[in-house]
């Protein structure tokens, strides 16, 4: 199933959301639609169990919908008796009383509207909060793994758009099918009440006229799926050229004048198509005003037909009807497009629900106090490798004592970042095993093992909120007192005590209202006040210049006291007070020893240091290890 997800090619809804959903009108199937429920097909029994739940609120909605209907259908009766009885009589009682019943009929369908409304929107939004927290949930269990092969705009659009226009399936379509059947079938026998000959002239009346509306339909439903596509490409546009990465790439590559071009296309395109659609929708406008016009034009000369016995008010209800069950035929028409599209909805949300997670949680997990651990780690026959592919890693026995700092170097490529991303469980073992206290990483519940394991990437990642909040992610009960003690050892208290807002600053989205370094010591804080017994720093200081680096480092060294530490070096000049170091080298340990012993032995971690050496008297930078 992931594979599938993996290649398919997202339709124009994931871009465009719930709005393609309700725009889509009357029309044909969207082929993304039929290849969806092809690939994951959706059995009733699992939607009949999201309104399970709701099954007293489903019955006083279809007989509110029913109730509805059949008051409503009274409106042409009581025209029909002020018409032929009370006008002509002059009967001011009658007519008050039909008159006053007509206002009460309408009230009343207005009032079951209001509540239809109200039970319906509270039952859709109770079913879409259920499959929203239950697919957020979900999602967040997935895998790295899932992250990198999906795109970020399809894992939204599920969430937010697909879910949302679940609101358009159960307060529209559910309950419009109700609806409209109840309304066919009780004008139908309404009419025939009334006149089974002008009945029977309805049927030959009804049916081109459907047909024409539908045509027309089709026209522009089709320039609106255009208008979608080129509205999702102009979305594209906006998120790539007006976001701070997109901006900061245009200004250094000076795309500023390509990029405006290409959206002025887009919109320029957006132009003809918007005018195609208007004039669409207004010959749709124009043929629906001719067909209802022309069918009381029809009913009125069959009236006047020699030897029509039909009253004047018979003739004005039995028009009324005829209005009346064109909307509810329509909506039936095309009930096949929007249950196809209903399930595609669905099948989309359970896709989602329904992947296994690389990563799963302990059925069992060991009990283990982040308090009490010693954090021993230890990588024993280690073996991965993505997605099924070619081992990264192979064989790999390691052992990291606790309180003490191990550094692993290597070329680029050589499986230091999957290392140490074994460690907190971005990634599981494809054979061996990574222990924290003789205890499997496997074996221990995913919250203890992000309270044991703490870790420092080179992407430091802050929220778009104040540094507080940032802060508080890692100790929600922490006070102000103990957020300062926190950016005092990370080195960064006196920077954020000279901010106007101090700890309330914003730090802009993804932190850039901070330089590379700050953010990194902002995390590092972060970090600390989490408290972790076991550190992963993976390649921390890699992207920082030779004095942020030195703040930075200074900082780390800080956090690393006392605990045992994973270092991922990319700079040999990081790893020269490591305890142990460890050479990888194409997925395998090459050596490990202290960085005094490596350097004499002449192997591996000596050829780095020769090639650095040798580098240091060219203009090249110093090679990524």
């Amino acid at each position: 199933m992931t594979e599938s997800i993996r290649t398919q090619k997202p339709s124009s809804r994931d871009d465009t959301g719930p709005a393609n959903f309700n725009n889509r009108g009357p029309g044909r199937i969207n082929p993304a639609d039929k290849k969806q429920l092809k690939l994951h097909p959706v059995g009733l029994k699992r939607i009949a169990a999201l309104f399970a739940p709701h099954k007293a609120t489903i019955a006083v909605v279809v007989l509110l919908i029913s109730v509805s209907s059949i008051v409503g259908l009274a409106q042409p009766f009581l025209i029909r008796g002020i018409i032929d009885n009370a006008l002509p009589h002059k009967d001011l009682r009658l007519l008050a009383l039909l008159a006053g019943a007509m206002i009460a009929v309408a009230a009343a369908t207005a009032f079951i509207g209001v509540i239809q409304t109200w039970m319906t929107t509270g039952m859709g939004q109770k079913i879409m909060h259920t499959l929203r927290t239950r697919l957020f949930t979900h999602l967040q269990k997935q895998s790295l793994a899932f992250f990198t092969r999906t795109r970020s705009g399809e894992v939204q659009s599920r969430l937010n758009n697909d879910i949302s226009g679940m609101q358009s399936v159960i307060t529209s379509t559910a309950t419009g099918i109700a609806s409209n059947v109840t309304t066919a079938v009780a004008t139908a026998a309404a009419m025939i009440v009334l006149s089974p000959q002008l009945s029977l002239l309805s049927l030959i009346v009804i049916p081109p006229a459907v047909w024409f509306s539908r045509r027309v339909a089709l026209l522009r439903r089709d320039i609106t799926s255009t208008m979608q596509a080129e509205l999702a490409t102009m979305n594209t546009y906006v998120e790539e050229g007006l976001s701070i990465s997109g901006v900061r790439l245009a200004k250094t590559l000076g795309t500023t004048d390509r990029d405006a071009a290409r959206y002025t296309a887009s919109s320029e395109r957006l132009i003809g198509l918007e005018l195609r659609s208007q004039l669409a929708g207004r010959w749709r406008m124009a043929s629906m005003s001719i067909i209802f016009s022309a069918i009381p034009a029809v009913i009125y000369f069959a009236g006047g037909l020699p030897g029509t016995t039909l009253s004047i008010g018979t003739i004005v209800a039995f028009t009324a009807l005829q209005s009346t069950i064109f909307r509810p035929i329509m909506g039936l028409l095309n009930l096949g497009v929007q249950w196809v599209t209903a399930m595609a909805l669905f099948s989309r949300i359970f896709e989602y629900l329904d992947m296994a997670p690389d990563i799963t949680a302990p059925a069992h997990p060991v009990a283990l106090d982040p308090a009490t651990v010693r954090g021993e780690v230890r990588f024993e026959n280690v073996h991965f490798a993505y997605d099924g592919g070619t081992e990264v890693l192979r064989g790999i026995n390691l052992a990291l004592p606790a309180g003490t700092t191990t550094a692993v170097v290597g070329p680029t490529g050589s499986g230091k970042s999957t290392l140490g991303a074994l460690l907190p469980r971005l990634h599981d073992v494809t054979a061996g095993r990574v222990t924290i206290d003789d205890v499997d990483v496997r074996d221990i519940a995913p919250e203890v093992l992000a309270r044991i394991v703490g870790v420092v990437s080179q992407e430091s990642y802050l929220t778009h909120a104040s540094i507080r909040e940032n802060l508080l992610l890692a100790a929600p009960d922490a006070d102000d007192a103990t957020l300062w003690k926190a950016l005092a050892s990370a080195q960064i208290a006196d920077l954020v005590a000279g901010l106007p807002d101090a700890l309330d600053t914003m730090v802009g989205a993804r932190g850039h209202r901070f330089s590379g370094g700050e953010q990194q010591r902002l995390a590092i804080a972060r970090t600390i006040l989490r408290n972790p017994r076991v550190l992963v720093l993976d390649e921390a200081t890699s992207a920082l210049d030779n004095t942020t680096e030195a703040a930075v480092q200074l900082a780390l060294d800080h956090l690393a006291v006392g605990r045992t530490t994973l270092t991922i070096a990319h700079r040999l000049t990081t790893v020269e007070d490591a305890d142990q170091l460890a050479v990888l080298a194409g997925g395998e340990l090459a050596e490990v020893g202290t960085p005094a012993q490596l350097r004499d032995a002449g192997g591996a971690y000596a050829a780095l240091r020769a090639a650095r050496e040798a580098e240091r008297s060219s203009p090249e930078l110093e090679p990524a290890v």
